[in-house]
């Protein structure tokens, strides 16, 4: 009997083995993931990607909010996915110019005022999810989401900006405050554009440090910068008020940062995330929309890593005092801003 069992024991674990590694190969193959031959390297991405297969079930059988499921970074653990997060929030200058303005300063939000709910992605406001890949310009994305929904708002038309621009031009080298793939600053870009008159279009200055890793030469003389794209003002939301950022939210989208080191948020999948996130802040991504979903109020939020990650590549951030003893769920709610033209 007991050898019985034995047999059966090692026939299911071998079966489970293999099921795993054609899995993990699967996964390989549909996100790209290359090994170069190198045995190691794969064994531990493998490693990596079992410990957050068992996650994604665990917590997908908790009948939370929301689900988890596999993605491109599925085979990092912790520290390695940490790594990929460009928001240095030590850029941020002590003495902001003239120009920036706290919104509604010193008044009470009329909630009556404010829409129920707002999608500005419904409303064309917002350009397809675009993927930052391995730099960490986070930032650069957040701000150029923000300039293409004020150039929205202003202008009537929608425009994609050029990431790499700030990536490679919004440098101590050439008078900016960023640091290209090793982080930067929402506010500090929106300055730079309004100093530099405007940005040109994605398609005159296309992104390719995703692939590179690094930035490129300043090529900003070599492309036309947008008509009416340069920087007016820059708006920072009062902190840790929902009303004002759906106030804000309500006529353009803004530009947040929010802690997304942690293992629920890489692996993010679909519904209203209102898992454990703190208020570390290290990424910088873009809200432009509030709802609810059954009966769970959200924030809608666009990131940066591609459409395979989240929901097509959004993610819906849960919203309510609650979170984060009212700083928003994974700190959105501390460092909000938006540009005006």
């Amino acid at each position: 009997m007991f050898r019985t069992l034995f047999l059966v024991f090692t026939v299911f674990s071998q079966v489970s083995a293999v099921s795993i590694r054609e899995r993990f190969t699967e996964w390989a193959r549909k996100y790209d993931i290359q090994f170069y031959h190198d045995h190691h390297l794969e064994e531990s991405v493998l490693s990596n990607w079992i410990d957050n297969d068992i996650y994604i079930d665990y917590v997908n059988s908790q009948n939370r909010t929301y689900t988890l499921g596999h993605n491109r970074y599925s085979g990092m653990n912790h520290v390695e996915f940490s790594d990929l997060m460009g928001l240095r929030r030590e850029l941020a200058r002590p003495n902001k110019r003239l120009n920036y303005h706290s919104d509604h300063m010193n008044t009470v939000v009329d909630m009556s005022t404010i829409p129920v709910s707002i999608d500005w992605v419904e409303k064309g406001a917002v350009t397809p999810v675009k993927n930052q890949g391995q730099c960490g310009s986070c930032w650069s994305f957040s701000t150029t989401g923000a300039l293409e929904g004020a150039f929205y708002v202003k202008n009537g038309n929608l425009v994609s900006f050029s990431e790499q621009e700030l990536v490679d031009c919004d440098n101590f080298k050439h008078g900016g405050k960023d640091m290209s793939c090793n982080g930067g600053l929402m506010d500090n870009a929106f300055s730079w554009i309004q100093q530099n008159g405007g940005l040109c279009t994605e398609e005159d200055y296309p992104y390719t440090s995703g692939t590179t890793k690094s930035a490129g030469s300043c090529a900003m003389k070599s492309c036309d910068t947008v008509p009416n794209s340069q920087v007016e003002s820059v708006y920072d939301v009062p902190a840790s008020s929902d009303a004002d950022m759906m106030l804000a939210l309500s006529k353009q989208p803004v530009s947040i940062a929010i802690q997304a080191d942690q293992q629920d948020f890489q692996l993010y999948k679909s519904g209203v995330f209102t898992g454990s996130c703190g208020t570390s802040l290290d990424h910088g991504v873009l809200a432009v929309g509030y709802g609810s979903l059954d009966g769970q109020d959200y924030y809608l939020v666009k990131n940066s890593w591609g459409e395979s990650w989240g929901q097509d590549g959004y993610i819906m951030l849960g919203r309510g005092d609650e979170f984060n003893r009212g700083g928003g769920q994974c700190g959105m709610l501390l460092q909000p801003s938006y540009p005006t033209l």
